[in-house]
């Protein structure tokens, strides 16, 4: 009988079929990865390990499944090569901009193996400090004695904030199939009707619009959030089986994803009819969702658009019902993984808004049950940042006029 240890530690699925169609041009991809070699050439680091989902996807195009084993991508200063493992076949090669080496289950450290391959000779090697867990520094620092670990995470953070022309017109193609699911779910609304019934529908077209605009793309983790009543007072509340009540407050969140890159659609809304106070509280959201727009341009500081629209909301006695930040950038993340930290509406955040960025207008307010008018209300658009200004990449109408559904 064959050992563990007489198996090979790596196995070849390169040439697996064909490379995939990919998300990306060859230029945009190595516009990427050249940033990178970039930031280590001036910081004297030989090689980067990227572990997260997010940059492993914007700098090679391929989004690994975790379910408890090790993903990487090792970036020097001549190639790109992820690191994925045997369960998953030839797709990561296919997918991957550069080149890939699989590793097996039959040794616990095969992972390490090919990671100490592909980092020969490497004397300082970034690391993402914000991914990397005390496990894993443990066990590189073992596997890869006497080399010094940097940061990378963060200079990669600020490289994604900025996006090329060739990502923002991806997101607007996404932006525009957010907005069908946001029709979708309004199409769906009715007394009665759970919400998980609501969101079926309109993930289900989501996925199929995406579909028949990426037909060689994966679908993977398209979904929607639709809440009502008390289910609208938090932002990341999941789907209940909930029956939709005259009167209610709803709020439908539309989330198709495409390569690893994430919009978002949000919009409060009423079943049947909305009370005064209702309607008094969602028109005051409303105004601070239309003014805050106005001020997403290049030479903005979040932190101080965050204090204007506070204003608004404490000139209503509102400000203490407020209850995360204003909005954030957009591109490659998701609610289970990474985010562009560096760039929110937020008070404790200064980063200065410039040509490129891709932001979030999102103000949210909500009321405690047993008061006037309680609930969640959140309005939500996408805005590309120009040289002069900003560019709206969302449709959905919103307000009383257009989301009091009457059924």
């Amino acid at each position: 009988m064959m050992d563990r240890s007489d198996r090979p530690r790596m196995t070849d699925y390169r040439h697996n079929g064909s490379k995939a169609q990919p998300t990306f041009s060859a230029g945009e991809m190595k516009r990427r990865q050249d940033g990178i070699r970039a930031h280590m050439a001036a910081h004297q680091i030989d090689a980067a390990l990227f572990t997260s989902y997010h940059n492993i996807c914007y700098l090679s195009d391929f989004l690994y499944c975790y379910f408890g084993r090790r993903y990487g991508l090792v970036i020097d200063h001549t190639k790109a090569t992820s690191i994925t493992a045997a369960i998953d076949g030839g797709q990561p090669w296919r997918r991957t901009f550069g080149d890939n080496v699989t590793y097996t289950d039959w040794q616990k450290d095969n992972y390490f193996h090919a990671l100490r391959d592909l980092t020969k000779g490497a004397k300082r090697i970034g690391i993402e400090f914000d991914h990397v867990n005390l496990d894993l520094r443990r066990e590189l620092e073992n596997e890869l004695p006497g080399v010094e670990f940097v940061d990378i995470a963060a200079p990669s953070m600020r490289q994604r904030m900025i996006k090329s022309d060739e990502e923002i017109a991806h997101i607007t193609k996404m932006t525009r199939i957010a907005d069908l699911g946001g029709a979708a779910c309004v199409e769906a609304i009715g007394i009665g009707v759970p919400e998980h019934e609501v969101a079926l529908h309109s993930t289900q077209a989501m996925v199929r619009e995406i579909a028949r605009i990426w037909p060689d793309g994966e679908l993977m983790d398209t979904w929607t959030w639709f809440q009502s009543g008390i289910n609208t007072d938090g932002a990341h509340n999941p789907v209940t089986s909930r029956k939709i009540e005259e009167g209610d407050i709803l709020s439908l969140n539309c989330f198709p994803m495409v390569a690893g890159y994430y919009v978002a659609l949000e919009r409060t809304l009423f079943a049947g009819h909305a009370s005064r106070e209702h309607q008094r509280l969602w028109e005051i959201n409303c105004h601070v969702h239309d003014e805050g727009k106005k001020l997403l341009v290049p030479g903005a500081r979040c932190s101080d658009i965050a204090r204007q629209l506070n204003d608004i909301y404490a000139g209503h006695q509102l400000l203490q019902y407020r209850t995360f930040g204003y909005g954030h950038s957009f591109g490659v993340l998701c609610h289970y993984y990474g985010r562009e930290g560096g760039l929110e509406l937020r008070e404790d955040c200064d980063t200065v808004l410039a040509p490129g960025m891709v932001i979030s207008m999102e103000p949210m307010i909500m009321v405690p049950e047993g008061r006037p008018g309680a609930g969640g209300y959140r309005e939500h658009d996408i805005l590309v940042i120009t040289e002069d200004g900003n560019r709206n990449i969302t449709g959905f109408p919103y307000g009383p006029e257009h989301l009091i559904i009457k059924k």
